[in-house]
């Protein structure tokens, strides 16, 4: 394993694009830290971000994993221009001539895809511990540990997204074009929620129970939005006589879907590679 992984890893460091886009990716999720810096004060109104909570411990788990989870499109034009670069650059058949088996050669990229993931959920972690450490209000060990699952569910999100970015990378070959099946893809999958829930099944939960098994809709109730549990938003919630009722848990069902897609992705890029004539 830790051969393929450092000969995919030698891949990326000598390309330069790929190096700039990985550096920039880590350098955006340490960007986090400036939320704590917003500040607006505007005579009787004064808004402090840091003020409100949102570093407060176990409730920074799920703001940063959140928040960080958006950045995930740099790495996934990485992981994308990785598989391209392969066939550009003919080191795909290069590999294979050398030894290397396809079944060895889509472990690489998928081992690739782990590490990212783990370096990215360990950098939230260590980010998120150093943050709330310093501006929450609540720094009880019990507490500070306190919905770590999140993290978890972090990792899930990117393992799973990394592989379908891997598995549209072999399908296509050209990163541009992989990219643009991806945001084609999310259309789609936001056009058959629309229709499911608002059109087919508008009296009932049938739609949105059908749409949990599509790969980035499962991805995206991994983590639910953050912004309404802060306490300033419940308030006003309540004045507008809105009640939240909202589950922001790890959904754990999801995490299962998002496994199996991610098998299903690696075990499909594999299968692609073994039908072409390379």
């Amino acid at each position: 394993m830790n051969r393929l992984i450092s000969i995919e890893f030698q891949k990326i460091w000598k390309n330069k694009a790929s190096k700039v886009l990985t550096l920039t990716y880590f350098i955006l999720l340490s960007f986090i830290a400036l939320i704590a810096s917003i500040k607006f004060d505007l005579g009787i109104f004064k808004f402090h971000l840091a003020e409100m909570g949102i570093f407060n411990f176990p409730f920074i788990w799920h703001f940063n994993t959140y928040v960080a989870a958006w950045l995930k499109f740099f790495l996934a034009i990485v992981i994308v221009s990785m598989m391209a670069n392969e066939y550009s650059y003919g080191t795909l058949k290069q590999n294979l001539i050398d030894g290397l088996s396809k079944k060895e050669f889509v472990l690489s990229k998928f081992f690739t895809v782990v590490v990212f993931a783990f370096c990215s959920t360990i950098f939230v972690f260590v980010m998120s511990l150093i943050l709330g450490l310093c501006f929450s209000s609540y720094t009880e060990f019990g507490i500070i540990f306190t919905d770590l699952d999140y993290l978890l569910a972090f990792f899930i999100k990117l393992t799973g997204f990394f592989s379908f970015c891997l598995f549209l990378g072999i399908l296509v070959k050209r990163s541009a074009f992989a990219l643009g099946f991806l945001l084609v893809w999310s259309i789609l999958e936001g056009i058959a929620k629309g229709l499911l829930i608002f059109k087919i099944f508008p009296e009932s939960t049938i739609g949105y129970t059908i749409m949990k098994f599509f790969p980035l809709e499962a991805m995206s109730n991994l983590i639910v939005e953050p912004f309404t549990r802060l306490s300033v938003i419940k308030t006003i919630g309540t004045q507008m006589g809105v009640e939240n009722v909202k589950d922001y848990s790890v959904d754990y069902f999801s995490v299962l879907i998002v496994m199996v897609w991610t098998f299903l992705f690696v075990y499909f890029s594999y299968k692609l590679l073994k039908k072409r004539d390379l």
